[in-house]
């Protein structure tokens, strides 16, 4: 029987290392928030609302050879302490040109690239530190919290933005800038983990080895590829505002219970896997929770009833908590540390691609067939991808251990 492993908190400033996302989480989704109605206020159209989404992809689509290949060269703990603190200077430099009246859309737009390109060496980055800072056999339980922070800060940093943005911009804008460089901080305190680096100078075949990795690692790409299709085709989350306002008839306050219900399933579930993390049959639990996440999404199309459809996303963001934690920890657990930059970073670009392409998606055909269609025929393609995947990745499939022994 296997040993029980060491409290996920004594491990290798594992606390500091989750404070630092949770504080940085708050600080993305205040900006967010704060940019967006600053920008709408500015404009007054929609279509620089999806730029500022697309600006914070490109750079980590256009740059995740490199974004990779320095999370697999160099520290990753100051790496990831640079990327946060130049997060918190956008923040920064949005309160000092707000507070001196000079703020214009090319000015926010430039200001989103940067972030942008900080958050596309952020990101590979914290995911391959997270490997470094606990056990193999804690992983599981580091990836469910890590998740459930990420939640936690996806509910409360959106209502803080808010409600600080209500008494000036300014105030909203300095929050951020202050949890940034809060969790730079606290990344400092994380003890310097070991780290295995790539060779110091790296070839076209170097800088491109997370690719040829994935290719060859039918486990991996089979779970990335996975997410990104169904996350592709079954998201409903662009879709909810048009649910709240046409066909639940739920007002502003409805909008906000709905974004909340996958939040709270996905939280719930996190603690849950905390205290009893997947160590086995993590393939097939992981197809089963995708499937149940398209029939869940299926319901919530269908649904003209209030709380018929709050439960439906609750059990989509819970059932979906299952599947990253399975396709995170199968990722990590099966690649070298001097790959998982470079790895991570095409992870990245796969999950940006799912959310904004699928966001894209839904809205195009809805704007053809409507929503009901958009979302139900959306989830029903989800769940043809999945029965596709399983016939043809048997590996992910037959994947079974998650305790890293």
């Amino acid at each position: 029987m296997p040993k029980t492993p060491p409290s996920i908190f004594a491990q290798n400033g594992y606390g500091n290392f989750l404070g630092a996302l949770l504080f940085n989480g708050i600080s993305v989704q205040i900006l967010t928030v704060s940019v967006g109605w600053q920008l709408y206020d500015l404009t007054r159209d929609p279509l620089d609302l999806g730029l500022v989404g697309l600006s914070q992809f490109a750079p980590a689509l256009l740059l995740f050879l490199v974004t990779g290949s320095v999370a697999d060269r160099f520290p990753r703990r100051l790496i990831m302490s640079i990327c946060l603190a130049l997060m918190g200077m956008v923040s920064g430099a949005f309160l000092l040109f707000t507070a001196l009246g000079r703020i214009t859309p090319p000015l926010v737009f430039g200001l989103i690239v940067v972030f942008g390109v900080a958050r596309a060496f952020y990101n590979p980055t914290r995911q391959s530190l997270a490997t470094n800072v606990v056990s193999a056999a804690n992983l599981p339980r580091a990836l469910a919290l890590n998740s459930s922070a990420f939640k936690i800060a996806t509910i409360c940093g959106p209502v803080l933005g808010g409600l600080l943005f209500g008494v000036s911009a300014e105030l909203a804008y300095g929050t951020g800038f202050a949890c940034a460089l809060v969790a730079s901080l606290l990344i400092l305190l994380v003890p310097a983990p070991a780290q295995r680096s790539a060779i110091a100078k790296q070839s076209w075949s170097e800088i491109t080895a997370g690719l040829q990795f994935i290719r060859r690692q039918p486990i991996i790409l089979g779970a990335i590829s996975l997410d990104l299709f169904v996350g592709l085709l079954g998201g409903a989350f662009a879709l909810l505002p048009v649910y709240a306002r046409d066909i639940l008839d739920v007002g502003a306050l409805g909008l906000g219970l709905l974004r909340a219900a996958p939040a709270v399933g996905a939280i719930t579930i996190g603690f849950c896997l905390m205290i009893m993390p997947i160590r086995r049959n993590a393939g097939r639990l992981m197809f089963l929770t995708v499937a149940l996440f398209a029939l869940a999404t299926l319901v919530f199309a269908l649904s003209k009833t209030v709380w018929i459809s709050v439960v439906a996303l609750v059990v989509v963001g819970g059932s979906d908590m299952i599947s990253v934690v399975i396709r995170s920890t199968l990722v990590q657990l099966n690649t070298p540390d001097e790959l998982r930059g470079r790895v991570n970073a095409v992870n990245v670009v796969f999950i940006g691609a799912s959310n904004e392409l699928g966001a894209f998606r839904a809205g195009t055909m809805a704007a053809v067939f409507g929503p009901v269609v958009a979302v139900a025929g959306g989830a029903l393609a989800a769940l043809g991808v999945c029965g596709l995947w399983w016939r043809y990745f048997p590996a992910l499939r037959r994947a079974n251990d998650l305790s890293g022994h």
